[in-house]
């Protein structure tokens, strides 16, 4: 095929989720009571999360129906363009075939609203008037802010602070949807307040901004709360991003040899790469590369064990590659790839050998991201430079004629302001140090 873009009928969008909970080679390993160290009961979580969800999260089924009001709202975006990236291919000189998903066309900017819509939808039906969350780069906030938006619902967004000053319209674009939104750590809540006693310069983290939106939401009757990543329900949703980037490469007579992303919770690139497990263990040669910072290598040097998902433990425990649920991140400028622990399904698969994990420095994304810009024409979130960073030292590797796709999880029309200080030469590399992650490992639980 010569053309650039290979966009799905609407009529071929998914109608359902696919979840690999039935497919992992190795069972996933429980989340446990941080108290009595056994399994979840259902019950427990639904202090926080609508029925429907904590159904999913569990769920048995290979196959989720999608409700029909969450696919009227998907329609406003999807399916998203399978795109040939071929001058990006003429300026490395590579003689393999890229690709990339784009999911930058959503409302939000990125493959968030996936997830936020159903969430949105299934707290809506059972009554709730608003969601707590979370944010680090903005885009899981500014998804979330949408899709209430959609469903008549109020939202409440936690952002890291460093993300929240580095991103002022963020701020604004969430108010526009009609959300409110905080700096992390906040005011608003005990887990906030009491960092900000102990720090009051403290920068924040993903796991603090968790941290106090569960707070919010398990002190609230009228609320519960709405995870953008790490969870199974999350990643669920996002495999329509693969599920269509398959039946796209088949119309495109292909096949992918190589399937990359970047890897922050996990959701963009467990949305791309999950529907193709099947094919993988069936023994088609398909290699999946989770791509990640230098500044945050959970899964490159992180532990696999349990651990919490936040810094004040409040959420169950998770067995995932951690780098310790204390740690506190250098303020690069991929927000939303700053988390301690990741999706317990992918550290499953890269436990198994199924998935590759590389990390890179932040200038060296940039530099890809530059490249992308000026052959594509299109200006990536820093989240997704690393996936674009991923994806050409994968194409150099590649031999003629294969197959390289990655997924451009959003763009980087809001993140202008890590572009100047790439471009003014005042990006810092941090490689997070052994001793740092030791000291921060010893705060994580024993579990026998």
């Amino acid at each position: 095929m010569d053309d650039v873009k290979i966009v799905l009928p609407e009529s071929e969008m998914p109608s359902k989720w696919y979840n690999a909970l039935p497919d992992l080679p190795t069972p996933l390993a429980p989340p446990l009571d941080p108290q009595t160290k056994k399994p979840v009961d259902p019950d427990q979580l639904a202090v926080i999360f609508p029925r429907a969800v904590i159904e999913q999260e569990l769920s048995p089924e290979r196959w989720i129906p999608i409700p029909q009001p969450v696919l009227d709202v998907y329609r406003l975006y999807r399916p998203t363009p399978l795109v040939r990236a071929s001058r990006l291919e003429k300026a490395l000189g590579v003689k393999c075939k890229i690709y990339y998903k784009n999911e930058s066309v959503s409302p939000a900017g990125s493959h968030k609203p996936n997830t936020a819509i159903p969430q949105a939808y299934y707290n809506k039906q059972e009554g709730v008037k608003r969601i707590a969350t979370e944010t680090g780069a903005g885009q899981w906030g500014t998804a979330l802010s949408f899709a209430c938006s959609m469903f008549g619902m109020a939202c409440t967004v936690y952002m890291v602070k460093v993300s929240y000053n580095q991103k002022p319209y963020r701020k604004m674009l969430i108010n526009a949807y009609g959300g409110e939104i905080f700096a992390s750590p906040s005011e608003m809540t005990r887990t906030g307040r009491a960092m900000l006693e102990k720090d009051p310069d403290c920068a924040g983290s993903l796991g603090l901004a968790i941290s106090e939106a569960v707070e919010d939401a398990a002190t609230h009757d009228d609320t519960k709360y709405s995870l953008g990543s790490v969870l199974n329900h999350v990643l669920l949703h996002q495999t329509i991003c693969g599920l269509e980037t398959e039946k796209q490469l088949a119309m495109a007579g292909d096949k992918p040899d190589y399937l990359v992303g970047c890897v922050g919770g996990g959701s963009n690139f467990a949305g791309l790469i999950l529907p193709f497990l099947p094919r993988k263990l069936a023994g088609e040669n398909i290699r999946m590369v989770a791509v990640e910072p230098k500044a945050c290598p959970t899964l490159t040097r992180g532990q696999f064990r349990y651990d919490y998902g936040d810094v004040a433990r409040l959420t169950p425990l998770l067995k995932m590659h951690t780098l310790g649920h204390s740690f506190m991140p250098a303020p690069i400028h991929a927000g939303g790839l700053r988390y301690h622990g990741d999706a317990p399904i992918l550290c499953n698969l890269v436990d198994e050998g199924l998935i590759d994990a590389e990390a890179y420095y932040q200038t060296d994304c940039f530099d890809a991201a530059k490249l992308f810009l000026q052959t594509e024409g299109f200006l990536p979130a820093p989240e997704t430079s690393h996936a674009i960073k991923g994806a050409i030292e994968t194409a150099k590797k590649a031999k003629p004629g294969e197959t390289v796709v990655f997924l451009y999880s959003g763009h980087g029309m809001l993140d202008l302001a890590s572009y100047d200080a790439y471009m003014s030469g005042k990006l810092t590399n941090f490689d997070y140090p052994e001793e740092n992650i030791v000291e921060a490992l010893k705060d994580c639980p024993v579990i026998g």
